[in-house]
């Protein structure tokens, strides 16, 4: 079964206070050379389905479910056991 990591975050036009705090925060614990700042979400999920199934069901479940294509966008792909962010 596949393992699917989605990242999120918001589209470029829209603010991201969060990522504007953390930007206002860096320079005072020292990293005075980190801009642009964007604050989001992560994902992992097992699916089981293959092929364009895959495809589908997880561009399903992003557009319906995970995301507000309205403000959000993302970008998922199939990773394996030591790309899992809480390996």
């Amino acid at each position: 079964m596949p393992r699917i990591a989605i990242d999120v975050l918001l589209k470029r036009e829209i603010l991201d206070p969060q990522g504007r705090a953390v930007e206002q925060a860096l320079p005072g614990l020292g990293y005075d050379a980190v801009s642009e700042v964007r604050v989001g979400k992560h994902l992992e999920l097992l699916i089981d389905a293959e092929g364009d199934e895959l495809d589908a069901q997880v561009e399903k479940l992003c557009a319906d479910f995970l995301t507000n294509p309205v403000i959000e966008s993302y970008r998922w792909r199939v990773i394996g056991d030591d790309e899992r962010a809480d390996a």
